[in-house]
């Protein structure tokens, strides 16, 4: 659990994801600000459901991806590598996340993209700031 702890304070304070998807032997990537949720370790992000990523993703898919910052030297690189699952949400379920999402990001308000939630499997997070290649991992039980 000090592992989530650590990877989640992290995340808290990043605001970007970037996923891919595949289906059908294509694969496609995409970025979005995101709200991390530390109770369910989902990520939560706004996407139009025209998009090619959102297509592909269809109402659920898995998906792998990262949360990183932009260091200009080895010894400050923090990131975070995840595999998961992205689905789209609806009803009153959306409707929470989407109040929970315009607070942190409030020019969402004028977006009318529908919510989603990529719910993280497992997580990896790489800290060269606590020594070269210090890494936490964390992975969902059951």
């Amino acid at each position: 659990m000090e592992s989530l702890t650590t990877i989640s304070r992290w995340l808290e304070k990043q605001h970007v994801v970037s996923w891919s998807v595949a289906k059908d032997g294509e694969l496609w990537a995409a970025s979005a600000f995101y709200l991390f949720d530390r109770e369910s370790v989902s990520f939560y992000l706004l996407s139009e459901e025209k998009t090619r990523h959102a297509q592909m993703s269809g109402r659920s898919a898995p998906v792998a991806g990262t949360v990183n910052g932009q260091p200009k030297t080895v010894a400050l690189i923090r990131g975070v590598q995840f595999r998961g699952e992205i689905r789209l949400l609806e009803g009153e379920e959306s409707a929470t996340v989407r109040e929970r999402y315009n607070r942190r990001f409030p020019v969402a308000r004028m977006m009318p993209a529908p919510v989603w939630q990529i719910r993280i499997d497992e997580l990896k997070f790489t800290d060269n700031t606590l020594g070269f290649g210090k890494k936490f991992h964390w992975l969902r039980q059951g």
